[in-house]
């Protein structure tokens, strides 16, 4: 079973994404954030495997998160969820060790699968 934690600042954009995940019995959600300081804060008590993460948000942006999270939670998978789908962004994000960067508007459908596959990108 896969724990996942939903960090994005549209509340829209986590009921959907919260709906999709539900529908696969080998993913549970184990918390959503709509900020960056309100999920680091989190990590440490939920314990997710895989954490979906949008690179804009409020008092913290993703891209600052994912630099800590694979520093001090190496073992955690990071999936960069976003409309920022910009070259500059993927390969700061790959090289700061994201295992996936996905786009809102074209591959959202495609956040089950990379859930549950194991090569990262």
């Amino acid at each position: 079973m896969k724990q996942v934690l939903i960090v994005d600042d549209s509340k829209q954009i986590r009921e959907h994404l919260a709906a999709l995940l539900t529908e696969s019995d080998q993913i549970h959600i184990v918390g959503e954030a709509g900020d960056g300081c309100q999920a680091m804060s989190m990590i440490p008590q939920l314990k997710p495997d895989t954490i979906i993460l949008d690179i804009r948000l409020p008092k913290r942006s993703g891209i600052e998160m994912l630099k800590e999270i694979k520093v001090q939670y190496p073992e955690i998978r990071v999936i960069m969820l976003t409309n920022y789908d910009y070259d500059l962004y993927r390969q700061q994000c790959k090289r700061l060790g994201a295992d996936h960067f996905l786009n809102k508007t074209l591959e959202f459908e495609k956040i089950v699968a990379t859930i549950l596959e194991d090569p990262s990108y």
